[in-house]
């Protein structure tokens, strides 16, 4: 349950100020058909953090000496001080309006996961705790729990979260789960 509860937060706190919130908004008030945003951001996230748990599981094989254990632990600090780099805004592709909420919102946000930071940190979660599973629902959950409540209380929500205390927070998460893998 560690590799669930970890992946959670950490998503969810990495996901704080990240451009996928800002996609979340723009589709919400383009769109406005919530519930299927909602299904388009949990199918596009299942499929990207299912691939890339899997590939984390895959990667621990071969990261199983201390030196594999010292590159995870680095990786998140790395991907902690990442975070403190904003992410710019990404103007979703217009033509793809006609395809409907739910196909849009799962392409973009397909799209928008590939080498973002929560992607890399369910490759990394997946390689520490070995867990395809839990990380990838957790990792889901984190995700859901971060752009669920911009797409119902859009423009409210994101003016009242300042992005750079969340994204500081975010950060000191991934260095803390980095130093106390060093340490345990």
């Amino acid at each position: 349950m560690d590799a669930f509860f970890t992946s959670t937060l950490t998503v969810t706190l990495a996901e704080m100020g990240d451009k996928t919130q800002l996609l979340s908004l723009l589709l919400v008030t383009r769109l406005q058909k919530p519930w299927h945003i909602i299904a388009g951001i949990f199918v596009a996230t299942v499929l990207n953090h299912g691939i890339s748990a899997w590939f984390g599981s895959w990667l621990s094989q071969f990261l199983t000496s201390e030196l594999g254990i010292n590159i995870i632990n680095v990786s998140f600090i790395a991907v902690g001080l990442w975070l403190l780099i904003p992410d710019k805004d990404d103007a979703p592709n217009t033509t793809l309006d006609k395809y409907g909420a739910f196909v849009v919102s799962l392409v973009l946000f397909f799209i928008a996961e590939i080498g973002d930071k929560t992607q890399i940190a369910t490759v990394l979660l997946a390689a520490q705790y070995q867990s395809l599973f839990w990380v990838t629902l957790g990792t889901t959950l984190g995700m859901l729990l971060a752009n669920v409540p911009v797409v119902f209380a859009g423009n409210y929500i994101m003016q009242r979260i300042p992005f750079t205390v969340t994204r500081v927070l975010a950060a000191l998460v991934f260095v803390a789960i980095g130093v106390y893998g060093f340490i345990a």
